[in-house]
């Protein structure tokens, strides 16, 4: 089932055509570096569940370098081509990478790990949609390589972040806000250009805020209980 194009929703600057020929191109271009991202996200998923001396620094340096990718070279080196907004969009993403380093690599404040509960489940299963079925997904809906959005390209390596984010053992709020804030952007393509793979991006965006608040008001309350059992 497809999603009735309408390109007309939004207002969009370029027509269906255009926005799949930009996945044509830059899964052209870029090739074998599909190979290298995914090697760098089964690294990161390794990681999380075998956790070990620097696994931390490693899954961060992968994700920054994930979203400084999409930022340079999918935001402003193709996509700007037919999209004026895409040098914003590139701005946000690598803001996002940098925050990745100061966080994880510079402050060492990202912990990631397993756990035996919903929330580490829903990251583990959106760290496997995000690489691996969402491009079957968008196969069997007729968006085949290589003019479909291939893990690396900011849908699906949105949904696998939003994954990871869910496995921080104290997570912070800001890190979350540009990829919930894409998980949204990007839905607006399944309505628009008929990706009706990217209803999943909703879809993971609203788990991961859900997870991520939960979190982190569990925290507060394990926190401020500690602190009176102080007084």
């Amino acid at each position: 089932m497809k999603i009735k194009t309408n390109t007309t929703f939004m207002n969009l600057p370029f027509t269906p055509e255009q926005f799949f020929g930009v996945f044509e191109q830059y899964n052209e271009a870029v090739w074998p570096a599909q190979v290298a991202i995914y090697i760098a996200a089964g690294t990161a998923f390794y990681l999380m569940l075998r956790p070990g001396k620097y696994s931390n620094k490693v899954v961060s340096g992968i994700l920054a370098l994930f979203w400084l990718w999409m930022g340079i070279v999918y935001q402003w080196s193709f996509f700007a081509s037919i999209n004026p907004a895409a040098r914003v969009f590139g701005a946000l993403f690598v803001l996002q990478g940098l925050i990745f380093v100061f966080e994880g690599l510079v402050r060492n404040s990202l912990a990631f790990s397993f756990s035996k509960n919903w929330r580490s489940a829903a990251g583990i299963t959106l760290m496997l949609f995000g690489p691996i079925v969402y491009p079957i997904l968008g196969h069997f809906l007729g968006h085949t390589y290589p003019s479909s959005p291939t893990f690396g390209l900011p849908c699906p390596t949105t949904i696998f972040t939003i994954g990871a984010l869910l496995l921080v053992n104290r997570p912070l709020r800001y890190i979350a806000v540009i990829p919930l804030l894409w998980s949204a952007i990007g839905f607006s393509a399944a309505i628009s250009l008929g990706v009706a793979e990217d209803v999943s991006l909703l879809i993971a965006g609203l788990i991961g805020m859900v997870a991520i608040m939960f979190k982190r008001a569990k925290v507060n309350k394990k926190t401020e209980a500690g602190v009176s059992g102080l007084v």
